[in-house]
């Protein structure tokens, strides 16, 4: 029930810690798995990996932001594999111009650097929806797995413009799930899984200083999660495999924590 075999898997962000180590599993589990990437090299590089230990992938470079973009990639995925029966919408992140703090006050915020989050957030899950949920209306199957984020449920302190459009996110991916089944077909799913916080490039500055040691921030998350530790990557995966299996079938609509906890604890 939790294979994946003969399935396409599309894979945005395909190139970055946490989607790259889900594709990887997902090709484990019988997928064949499109990685899009704004950067061809870092997506190449985990086709290459998944290659070299059996899997079938391929890297696009792709600009979530651009339908054009968006609209090549499709292309080249129905090519080589005639279909796409999976979307990972892994793309987003913050930026630190977006983030407040003792240098930077809400009111010095850049409005592009704001537009920037929200846009790659939300619109970089919108218009590969768009253009791959409709190549699953035509094939009246499919599952999409959005990724949504603590700060969905709580707004995170310093960063503003990353905890709105994650919002954004679980409020779309319940939107289309019923969308999808009322006008297209009930064998098409959405869901999303919201991570916790893991240690990644986009988020380290606020986490862990340079010699290693916590930050003020990143010692109260570890005091806010239950299991007193960071996600890895990898700890991802099953959540997306499973919602994307068969074992999920009469699932849609939801939005899974996988945080240690902490969305769960209410600090007493």
């Amino acid at each position: 029930m939790f294979r994946l075999d003969g399935k396409v898997a599309v894979i945005t962000g395909g190139g970055g810690v946490i989607c790259s180590a889900i594709a990887k599993d997902m090709a484990d589990a019988g997928a064949k798995t499109a990685l899009l990437d704004l950067s061809l090299e870092r997506a190449q590089y985990t086709a290459d990996e998944i290659i070299k230990n059996g899997g079938d992938a391929i890297a696009v470079e792709t600009d979530v932001l651009s339908v054009e973009s968006i609209s090549r990639a499709k292309d080249a995925i129905t090519r080589k594999y005639g279909k796409a029966d999976i979307l990972i919408n892994g793309a987003g992140g913050s930026h630190p111009k977006a983030t407040t703090g003792p240098e930077q006050s809400f009111f010095d915020l850049s409005a592009d650097a704001l537009k920037w989050v929200f846009d790659l957030n939300f619109f970089g899950t919108v218009l590969p929806t768009q253009i791959f949920g409709k190549l699953m209306a035509e094939q009246k199957s499919g599952n999409i797995v959005n990724i949504a984020s603590m700060a969905s449920f709580r707004p995170l302190t310093k960063i503003p413009a990353y905890s709105t459009s994650k919002a954004a996110i679980v409020n779309l991916t319940e939107w289309l799930a019923v969308h999808f089944c009322q006008n297209y077909s009930p064998d098409i799913r959405v869901n999303a899984i919201a991570p916790g916080f893991l240690l990644t490039e986009q988020n380290r500055f606020l986490l862990q200083n340079e010699d290693g040691s916590m930050t003020d921030r990143g010692a109260t998350v570890l005091q806010n999660t239950p299991m007193a530790r960071f996600g890895k990557p990898g700890e991802m995966s099953g959540a997306v495999i499973y919602l994307c299996s068969d074992a999920a079938a009469f699932v849609t609509g939801v939005v899974i924590p996988l945080d240690g906890g902490f969305n769960a604890f209410s600090g007493v």
